[in-house]
């Protein structure tokens, strides 16, 4: 800390020290020798010359030192030191990127005072640093400063070019010897006097080059730069026109319609003094979709109609050149073709024309194919000729507008398929043919039951068809009635040639419920949720399928269907003149 004493007073004990370490070092400088020549070798052999100027700074010193780097003609590097510059750094108000900057521009100057006194002309000038953000500075080409870094960057960008700057680490740095302490002993042997002998003949210049930066560090975080000012510019465009995006927010024809006409007619009772019970509604809803249509038009189909206006052919990428268009006397497109000679009505000898990609169209279609009741595209786009609109790419639209359509999807849509579920046990199990069997009733078939003198009287006759869930096989019984008497007889016939059977599996036929009790099996409904309850000492169990089923036995519906194209084919090819009863069996 400075303290104010008088000449003649004694140093205190703590400064007393300093000062005669230091004095006793000045000693050692007699010691110390600098070659006169910057290089062992001749100057007059007129190798390359190259001058190397680093710099360093810190809290208490900035410096900078040069170096002469010649290359002899067999390739060999001789350095040697040529001037250095140290100075004390300021106390108060410096940052160590200001301190760094000011190194840069006493490198500068270093530089500049070698050039004028050397007699001979360098080949190649470097300067180097170890703060990437004065590299940052010196190559900015984007930011602005603030004056002391401007300034400062001014004198640099006015005596070099920023390629000439270069990073270099600070372990290899002579200039950082300047900035630190060293005693007079180690100055002679320091990186100072010696020089990066290592560093500038290439052995660390390679890696070094990786590491330099030629951006701003931070540049949002950095005092020194100043922040980016941002002007915005609001231009006003004054329109005579809603504009067709308005149109967005209606999600039908005739809603869109009558918004406009509403609008309208409250324009002209509002300005032009007019009733509303003097204002034709149906000529109101007229001149609105012609607004409508004549806005979508001078929106997509402006340059096609200015050629029109100005008497030019249209452009060859026109996407309506290919439909003669031509305005009508209401400032609207419409179409040209070839059919002016015929009897056809004016809209459909002339549709109008309005763009496939816009809402209206979609609008358009969408009434439309509500008008025709959902039919198909050709209905709909009918009805759109009919009503004298041509809408480009309209097999396009008319199809997606199909099929977004929630009626027609209703009404057209495929039926939906059920995941059938996995098949009960008595389907898979491996069991003696017919321990679980599936019932039921096909039939009739006529046959003569009698012979009388006017000719033969007939009956009708069913059967009983038994399948085994798990091989199916078949057994088939004759009955003479539906009847529950009838069917008892053909399953006692089944169990005496097949044996007992555990589960019986059929549909809920009369006959069938009324074939449980007399035969004491059990009856299980599956809509029943107390299955347990119903064990029997029979061991028999009979399952009925749930009402209105049918589904649920395709195990033996699709055998019924099988057994019965097999007769019917039988039948029909044999010779018998007369079904009996006898010949069925």
């Amino acid at each position: 800390m400075a303290q104010s004493v008088d000449w003649d007073e004694p140093l205190p004990e703590h400064s007393r020290s300093e000062w005669e370490t230091w004095r006793n070092w000045l000693s050692a400088l007699q010691n110390i020798t600098i070659p006169r020549m910057y290089v062992s070798s001749s100057l007059s052999k007129k190798p390359t010359f190259e001058l190397h100027v680093f710099a360093d700074a810190s809290e208490k010193a900035i410096a900078a030192v040069s170096y002469l780097r010649t290359i002899k003609p067999d390739g060999n590097f001789e350095t040697g030191f040529i001037l250095g510059k140290a100075k004390v750094a300021p106390h108060h108000g410096h940052t160590i990127p200001r301190l760094e900057l000011c190194a840069a521009v006493l490198a500068v100057d270093v530089a500049k005072t070698v050039v004028e006194n050397f007699d001979e002309t360098f080949d190649v000038v470097k300067f180097y640093t170890d703060s990437k953000v004065v590299l940052g500075y010196i190559y900015n080409q984007t930011r602005r400063f603030y004056v002391y870094v401007e300034h400062r960057i001014e004198r640099i960008r006015k005596s070099t070019v920023p390629e000439q700057w270069n990073y270099v680490p600070t372990a290899v740095n002579p200039a950082d010897q300047a900035t630190r302490s060293v005693s007079s002993e180690d100055i002679g042997s320091s990186c100072w006097l010696q020089g990066p002998t290592k560093f500038l003949c290439g052995e660390l210049q390679a890696s070094a080059s990786t590491e330099t930066l030629t951006t701003l560090v931070n540049p949002d975080l950095d005092k020194e730069v100043r922040p980016i000012v941002t002007v915005t510019k609001t231009t006003i465009e004054v329109s005579h026109s809603i504009g067709s995006e308005r149109f967005q927010n209606f999600s039908s024809w005739k809603s869109l319609v009558n918004g406009i006409a509403v609008l309208q007619r409250f324009i002209q009772s509002r300005f032009k003094k007019v009733t509303l019970q003097d204002i034709d509604v149906v000529k109101s809803l007229n001149e609105s979709e012609i607004f409508i249509i004549k806005t979508i038009q001078s929106e997509v189909y402006s340059s096609e109609i200015d050629c029109i206006v100005n008497g030019q052919n249209l452009r060859k990428n026109s996407s309506i050149i290919s439909l003669d268009p031509f305005l009508y006397s209401e400032g609207i497109l419409r179409v040209g073709g070839r059919l002016n000679k015929s009897n056809l009505p004016y809209q459909e000898r002339n549709p109008l024309i309005l763009p496939g990609k816009c809402h209206v169209s979609k609008l358009l279609v969408q009434h439309f194919h509500a008008h025709v009741k959902h039919q198909g595209r050709h209905f709909t786009e009918g009805a759109i000729r009919a009503e004298g609109y041509w809408i480009t790419g309209s097999k396009r639209l008319v199809s997606s507008v199909i099929h977004h359509c929630v009626p027609c999807r209703k009404l057209r849509g495929c039926l939906e398929v059920q995941k059938m579920a996995d098949l009960p046990t008595d389907r898979i199990e491996p069991t003696p043919p017919f321990t679980n069997v599936g019932v039921d009733a096909f039939g009739p078939w006529s046959v003569i039951h009698r012979r009388t003198r006017g000719g033969c009287s007939n009956s009708k006759r069913w059967a009983i068809l038994f399948t085994c869930l798990t091989t199916r096989a078949i057994h088939i019984e004759i009955v003479e009635e539906m009847s529950s008497r009838a069917f008892i007889n053909a399953l006692r016939r089944f169990i005496a040639i097949r044996g007992k059977v555990s589960v019986f599996r059929s549909d809920r036929g009369t006959h069938f419920i009324g074939a449980v009790d007399p035969l004491h099996i059990e009856a299980i409904n599956v809509e029943d949720d107390k299955v347990k309850t119903f064990m029997h000492e029979t061991r028999t169990i009979w399952i009925f399928n749930p009402p209105h089923s049918s589904h649920m036995g395709g195990a033996w519906e699709r055998l019924i269907g099988v057994t019965r194209r097999i007769l019917d084919s039988i039948l029909t090819d044999s010779n018998i003149k007369f079904l009996t009863h006898d010949v069925l069996v």
